[in-house]
């Protein structure tokens, strides 16, 4: 990694930072959102009124921005950087796994970057109703109802194969 050009290395910066910061930001987002809820049938916990509840959905609304916006930003530096790189993937095992996670997550993610979409929009609407809001957010847990820990945990590899960067070809071995 350390003959990169320097364009490559933007992006590879722009990718670890905005991946790290969309992380963190989606597990803020969804103990939020689960805060929200108690029971398997997603009734609204007792301590959350008709009050106090458009508050809440406006602050979650900026976790929810903001989140969507760093995985697009995610999204982009990465492949930039692969393209920009030309790294063989077939030499970095933990690069070409880490490709794989994030190829496999994207469509599932983007389905529910939808659904985001909609929440937002009602949301900065003035007059947003907060059930109209709150169906929204039981739609997107049940969908895809174990998806954002199954992709808590792959990201989490992710950190893991960054970190150790195992499965690495030696060029010199494979002749």
């Amino acid at each position: 990694m350390k003959d990169l050009n320097p364009v490559s290395k933007i992006f590879m910066m722009l990718a670890v930072l905005s991946g790290v910061l969309w992380f963190g930001g989606y597990l803020a987002r969804l103990t939020g959102i689960y805060q929200l809820f108690k029971g398997p049938y997603f009734h609204v916990n007792y301590y959350i009124t008709q009050q106090n509840l458009p508050g809440i959905l406006i602050s979650l609304n900026s976790l929810l921005v903001l989140t969507d916006i760093l995985f697009i930003i995610f999204i982009i530096s990465f492949f930039m950087f692969l393209y920009t790189s030309k790294i063989n993937l077939k030499q970095k095992g933990w690069l070409f796994i880490i490709t794989m996670i994030i190829i496999i997550t994207l469509p599932f993610e983007a389905y529910l970057m939808s659904i985001d979409y909609k929440i937002y929009n009602l949301i900065i609407s003035n007059s947003f109703k907060a059930s109209e809001v709150l169906t929204l957010y039981v739609a997107r847990m049940k969908s895809l109802s174990s998806f954002p820990i199954i992709e808590i945990i792959c990201y989490g590899a992710i950190i893991f194969l960054l970190t150790f960067r195992p499965l690495n070809m030696n060029p010199k071995l494979q002749q």
